[in-house]
């Protein structure tokens, strides 16, 4: 890959890519594209155009040495940030997942310590005491939905990594609205982008609800500014209001982008992962064996390894996007400045050359030096990764420790359930339903 000017890349090709209408593009990639890019590989290679609505030309990637090449290209040249366009409307204009260069560094830096080192071990003791205090809430021989008992889960672990405290009226209505806004379909994802229909049905309801939530965030922050102990909190909140340099403190449009940010996107993919994780072992009575010995004796790695193993197999996120700000060639291919390129995380991570019979649920991938690099990038890539992926995987390992060491996993049938859209990400489509059975 290389960037170019204009005039050098103007004599190589477009790449190639299906010829429908942007809207029916749109449709079928948001609400079959788990399908329809193997379909689309196979039919036209590793270099696919598309054009989608909010971003119009898009361009997916699927070789390996290519999306290596945009991970560490410039970041002047790919702007994630831009890339994130869809996601504009809810997180705002400040987020760290929506800005780039310099703006984006300063967020990044000012989140950073909050997810990392001793800060994520100072984690350990409160997500172990939420988790435990979920799972003894469970009613054995009945099945329930795991997904939803993970979001709510996770959702709870992330108010009090970001505020510090999860109690209390107004915390308790923002977490219920934060759950209605996060399951939305696809159709309602894209009417963010179109102020008409926010003014309608379901599209006006949403709008309405983020109104609320963004009151009640305002209000959270106004009364923590006038906090006298700010200096003793280690939540995130406390953090960003107490930075020492005055030109890094975030004004409250800022710190409103960046908590709502970490708030939706704090527990989304984690919770994915562990209703996929139950779902896989229940289905698969030696991997659960394992897991169980791995609770029993304390094995975070083969524990790790089992929720890696579910972000592989069912990648919660099916690829990540980079907006051009000057031409570039790839594959022998021209990509115009404007265009949007999406190294595809599901084609990568399901590709057989990457990974021995990708179907299969192993998470013996992961041990004695795992896959290989750049095969598996869940959290994206580059300077992009996301920042939260420590966390995650901490967050993931105990909960599957305080699950397994009380009960084993039974599945609901024997069939397994597929993955369906839900908004930007893929979920189980049933929500992995499960029973559990008490162990002693």
């Amino acid at each position: 890959m290389s960037v170019e000017t204009p005039s050098r890349t103007s004599a190589l090709p477009l790449p190639p890519g299906p010829k429908l209408p942007a809207g029916v593009q749109t449709v079928l990639f948001g609400n079959f594209r788990h399908v329809l890019m193997p379909l689309l590989r196979r039919r036209y290679g590793d270099v696919i155009a598309l054009d989608l609505y909010p971003e119009r030309h898009v361009v997916q990637l699927a070789n390996l040495d290519h999306i290596k090449a945009v991970f560490s290209g410039p970041a002047d040249v790919f702007h994630a940030g831009e890339g994130n366009v869809i996601l504009k409307p809810l997180m705002g204009p400040h987020s760290v997942l929506l800005t780039d260069e310099d703006v984006h560094l300063r967020a990044r830096k000012l989140l950073m310590p909050a997810f990392h080192g001793a800060a994520l071990r100072g984690y350990r003791d409160m997500i172990t005491e939420l988790a435990e205090a979920e799972v003894a809430s469970w009613t054995p021989g009945r099945v329930f939905r795991s997904h939803e008992r993970m979001q709510a889960l996770t959702l709870e672990i992330i108010l009090r990594v970001v505020f510090g405290v999860a109690e209390g009226p107004r915390l308790d209505e923002l977490r219920e609205l934060l759950t209605r806004i996060v399951d939305i379909g696809v159709l309602e994802l894209f009417g963010w982008h179109n102020a008409k229909l926010r003014q309608f049905g379901p599209w006006r309801r949403y709008s309405l609800a983020q109104d609320r939530v963004d009151e009640l965030l305002y209000a959270e922050i106004a009364d923590r500014r006038k906090a006298e102990d700010l200096d003793g909190r280690g939540d995130v909140l406390s953090r960003l209001l107490t930075v020492p340099a005055e030109d890094d403190r975030l004004s409250d449009a800022e710190l409103r982008d960046q908590l709502i940010t970490l708030l939706l996107a704090g527990h989304e993919t984690t919770a994915t992962a562990l209703a996929w994780s139950f779902h896989e072992l229940a289905r698969d009575p030696v991997r659960q064996r394992r897991a169980i010995e791995a609770a029993d004796a304390g094995d975070e790695k083969y524990l790790e390894a089992v929720a890696k193993e579910a972000m592989r197999q069912h990648p919660v996120i099916s690829e990540v996007a980079r907006r051009l700000t000057r031409d570039i060639e790839i594959g022998g291919y021209r990509i115009p400045a404007g265009h949007t390129v999406m190294p595809s995380i599901a084609l990568v991570q399901g590709d057989p050359a990457h990974h021995e019979d990708p179907a299969a649920f192993r998470p013996e991938r992961f041990l004695d030096g795992g896959p290989a690099s750049g095969t598996w990038f869940p959290f994206g890539g580059g300077v992009r990764r996301c920042l939260g992926a420590g966390f995650s995987l901490l967050e993931a390992t105990i909960v599957l420790r305080a699950v397994l060491t009380r009960f084993a996993l039974e599945p609901d049938r024997p069939r397994g359930e597929h993955a369906r859209p839900r908004h930007i990400t893929m979920v189980p489509g049933r929500g992995a339903r499960i029973a559990v059975v008490p162990r002693r």
